[in-house]
């Protein structure tokens, strides 16, 4: 995909860099593959505010996404590239020889008219789901399993992509987008090649309205606020909180940089190498 700039008639569009949407194929969704999406406004069921800065924006409809893909060795084509308002990559509309439909992510290069198709002996070609175990070392993955049969979860946000770096007893190690190396269950079902729109993080919304339609609401800092309301508030004048200078803090307390992962977590057996570890 591309990316468009703006001729600066007005101070919104000075900075404003949008996608093109070159690759969109397809501009109306699939009515039979449409969810009602319910807004929350970032509170619980008990009407607490439990995610901070969310509420507005334009209504959506959910995109029914298959990271699954269990219909195994059944090839099927692709309808359309579609755009969708609830993630930041592409996804592809397919189609079953039966006729059946589906939504799944679509990898960078895939094309309206090709073939994809999901099982054990499907081709290593963009857009087929494998397992971790017939997938070649080295190729780029991305919508991967963490339990087998369970859908995708890992490196789905637009240009991501992990590797396959190595099997060993019954395992796959990964390379995940962050740099961390993970083992996964060989069994465990991925999908060929790298997610599509890969320039979304150069995108540039230009004005505060815009992100807005998207529903964010604006972030104040603490230390413009008082006391009472962050421990970063209060002083006289700009000061590192109530005048004199501390380590600054969330709004519940925790210092930054603190570590907020558990120390003992149960899915830190399958992390072979941290992302925090200096690279050489």
């Amino acid at each position: 995909m591309s990316l468009k700039e703006f001729t600066p008639n007005t101070p919104s569009e000075r900075y404003k860099v949008l996608p093109s949407f070159d690759e969109i194929t397809k501009h109306k969704p699939e009515k039979s593959l449409l969810s009602p999406l319910k807004r929350s406004g970032g509170r619980n069921n008990t009407g607490r505010i439990t995610t901070r800065h969310i509420g507005g924006g334009h209504k959506r409809h959910y995109r029914l996404i298959d990271f699954k893909r269990g219909k195994y060795d059944v090839p099927a084509t692709v309808v359309g590239i579609e755009y969708d308002p609830n993630r930041t990559c592409r996804i592809a509309l397919i189609q079953y020889k039966d006729g059946q439909k589906s939504y799944i992510l679509a990898p960078a290069g895939l094309e309206t008219g090709a073939t994809v198709v999901s099982g054990e002996k499907a081709a290593p070609k963009v857009g087929n789901a494998m397992p971790l175990k017939s997938v070649p070392l080295g190729t780029a993955i991305h919508n991967i399993e963490l339990i087998p049969g369970n859908g995708g979860k890992v490196a789905r946000a637009a240009g991501q992509q992990a590797i396959l770096s190595n099997r060993e007893g019954g395992w796959a190690l990964v390379k995940m987008p962050s740099g961390e190396i993970r083992r996964f269950n060989e069994a465990c079902f991925c999908t060929i090649g790298t997610v599509g729109n890969r320039d979304h993080m150069n995108e540039v919304s230009g004005k505060a309205g815009r992100t807005r339609w998207q529903g964010v609401r604006p972030t104040v800092r603490g230390m413009c606020m008082n006391p009472v309301d962050h421990p970063n508030g209060g002083g006289e004048g700009k000061s590192k909180s109530g005048g004199g200078r501390q380590h600054l803090l969330s709004p519940w307390g925790h210092a930054k940089g603190q570590k907020t992962r558990k120390p003992k977590k149960v899915t830190s057996t399958f992390i072979v190498e941290s992302r925090h570890n200096k690279k050489r």
